[in-house]
């Protein structure tokens, strides 16, 4: 039975985390319910700029302002799918509303982003993180994650190599603190 709901904030990940995809990784949840979680890592930036991306599943684009922006890595589910995070939602054929952000899987926001006609905050990832049921209320429990509700101020206004100490700070932890030790009082 689900206790909390996880949607729109940040799974920080501790340092016990052993799973390579998540090490030291900052993830939005976008969805959380009965059937399990979806969220996306924010501060895992990979050698692939838009313009790539955009050349890659022929978008045409000239002088695209975001052209030399990096995308992200999101998760190893899905890893081939691409994933729009943004605010404002606007009005794309297919977004999760996520509060006032948006999560949109469409082609379309790509197709104006090109064109700088696109949503003015946004990161693009390629796959996703899952959880099953209770999955990612069980690995809170194991110590795997901290969490704090979102401040996407942290994803849209903070450089990727900042964004993991800044919603640590959120909670007033520094990371140089953290032990991978669980404890229980």
């Amino acid at each position: 039975m689900q206790t909390i709901n996880l949607t729109r904030h940040f799974l920080i990940a501790m340092p016990a985390m052993a799973d390579p995809n998540f090490s030291r990784t900052l993830t939005f949840v976008c969805e959380h319910n009965e059937r399990g979680a979806l969220g996306i890592v924010v501060n895992r930036p990979i050698e692939v700029t838009l313009g790539t991306l955009f050349r890659q599943v022929d978008i045409a684009f000239e002088h695209s302002p975001v052209a030399e922006q990096p995308v992200f890595y999101g998760g190893p589910v899905q890893f081939d799918h691409g994933f729009v995070l943004h605010r404002p939602v606007g009005s794309w054929k297919s977004t999760l509303p996520v509060g006032d952000t948006g999560l949109t899987t469409s082609l379309d926001i790509l197709e104006a982003m090109a064109e700088g006609r696109g949503p003015a905050e946004q990161i693009v990832v390629l796959g996703y993180a899952g959880w099953g049921p209770g999955q990612i209320e069980d690995e809170i429990q194991r110590n795997g994650w901290l969490t704090v509700e979102a401040d996407l101020d942290v994803v849209f206004a903070i450089p990727p190599e900042d964004r993991y100490d800044a919603a640590l700070k959120m909670l007033g932890v520094n990371a140089a603190f953290l032990s991978d030790e669980a404890g229980h009082a």
